[in-house]
């Protein structure tokens, strides 16, 4: 049997912890028989041989900027088959300025709601709020969220602008706050994969730190993704 070769690519904004956050996920995929690569940067996606012989792109680069080489050369590489996944602002929100990139995922952050004004310090913290992840019922039958109940977290909360060829596993619903200008609840997409040509993607929202990637659903949703990904022999 072929050994998988799994490519992680991490870097961008340091408050996601890319380094961190990516070690974290490491041994996973070795255990799981996957030959890991990892690399500081997006220049790799520039190499499209390389490309065609990794079966999985694991991506935590939150902002950051992409070149047009490196970005088609992904979308290829998708589009033929390689898996692309990733969590939180390290796939939902790279490359702001690139629209083919929110073409690719289906999904792009907007923005993640704070506590009332008077409750903020100026720390991270201000935009922690108690929130649920919601199974869909579609959720509740795929391989990647399969007998994970609905459960609660207290972070970031992120508000995904989204098209509907995303096929949403989890969602989470903000309400309305005296505080905010928006009139009724919007939910917004917190787990979704996404056919792209032969390739499968899968983005889960939750991950803004390592202690949030260990809470044992984030991590097993973010593990199964990878898996779930991971480029498959008939392409579907």
């Amino acid at each position: 049997m072929t050994q998988k070769r799994a490519l992680v690519v991490r870097g961008g904004w340091e408050g996601h912890q890319p380094v961190e956050a990516t070690e974290l996920f490491l041994p996973f995929l070795r255990s799981n028989g996957y030959d890991v690569r990892v690399e500081e940067s997006t220049g790799i996606y520039a190499d499209a041989a390389e490309l065609a012989a990794t079966d999985l792109i694991v991506q935590c680069v939150t902002m950051s900027e992409i070149t047009r080489e490196q970005l088609a050369g992904l979308t290829a590489a998708v589009a033929a088959g390689t898996g692309f996944t990733g969590w939180h602002g390290g796939i939902a929100d790279s490359f702001r300025a690139s629209s083919d990139y929110l073409h690719l995922v289906g999904g792009q952050f907007a923005t993640h709601p704070g506590k009332e004004p008077c409750e903020r310090r100026g720390e991270a913290a201000d935009n922690f709020l108690p929130h649920t992840i919601t199974l869909t019922d579609a959720g509740r039958e795929h391989p990647v969220t399969a007998g994970i109940e609905d459960f609660t977290l207290d972070t970031e909360q992120y508000w995904v602008l989204h098209d509907d060829l995303v096929d949403v596993l989890a969602t989470t619903t903000h309400p309305v706050r005296p505080w905010q200008p928006w009139h009724r609840p919007v939910t917004s997409p917190a787990v979704w994969t996404r056919r792209w040509g032969a390739g499968r993607i899968v983005v889960t929202t939750p991950g803004h730190s390592v202690d949030v990637l260990e809470h044992p659903h984030v991590r097993t949703i973010i593990e199964r993704g990878m898996l779930w990904a991971t480029r498959t022999a008939s392409g579907s």
